[in-house]
C-alpha cells in the first residue's frame, strides 16, 4: 500500500496543528517547518477544511486550527477522505478491470482483505494518539 504525498501532507498538517492546540498556524509556517511547497500545501489545507478537519480564519491575524479535538479525528477517516484512489490493483476496480484472470483469481480477495485490514488498523488511531506530549510541542 502506498499513500500519496497529498495524504502524507494532510497528516503532517493535522499533526502540526494537534501539537499546537491553543495557537493558529499559517500555511507558510507549516510549509517551512516541513520543508514542503506552500502552493501544494494550500490545496491540502483547502481540502482539509472542506472535509471538516480544520477551520480557516481569513484576514489579518488569521490562520488555521483543528476543527475538532484530536481525540475525534480518526486517522483512517482522514486517509479515506484524502486519498483519491484506494485501489491497490486494477482487479479491485470493476469498471476498469481488464485482467483475464479476474474471474478465477483469488489474489484480488487477498488484496482486498489486506486493504481493509490496513484501514481498520488506521481506524484504531486518533490524531491524539499520534501527537507529541505537551512538553515536546512545536
Amino acid at each position: 500500500m502506498h499513500l500519496t504525498r497529498y495524504t502524507d501532507y494532510s497528516l503532517r498538517v493535522l499533526l502540526y496543528l494537534g501539537n499546537r492546540p491553543d495557537k493558529l498556524a499559517t500555511i507558510s509556517e507549516i510549509a517551512t517547518y516541513h520543508g514542503i511547497s506552500r502552493n501544494h500545501l494550500m490545496k491540502v489545507v483547502h481540502q482539509l477544511g472542506t472535509n471538516g478537519y480544520i477551520d480557516t480564519l481569513r484576514g489579518k491575524g488569521g490562520g488555521i486550527k483543528l476543527a475538532h479535538p484530536p481525540e475525534r479525528i480518526v486517522v483512517g477517516d482522514v486517509v479515506r477522505s484524502m486519498e483519491e484512489n484506494m485501489t491497490i490493483v486494477e482487479c479491485l476496480e470493476p469498471a476498469f478491470n481488464s485482467c483475464v484472470l479476474a474471474a478465477d483469481c483469488r489474489l484480488k480477495t487477498a488484496l482486498g482483505e489486506a486493504l481493509q485490514s490496513f484501514l481498520a488498523t488506521l481506524d484504531l488511531y486518533t490524531l491524539a494518539d499520534l501527537i507529541r506530549s505537551p512538553e515536546h510541542s512545536v
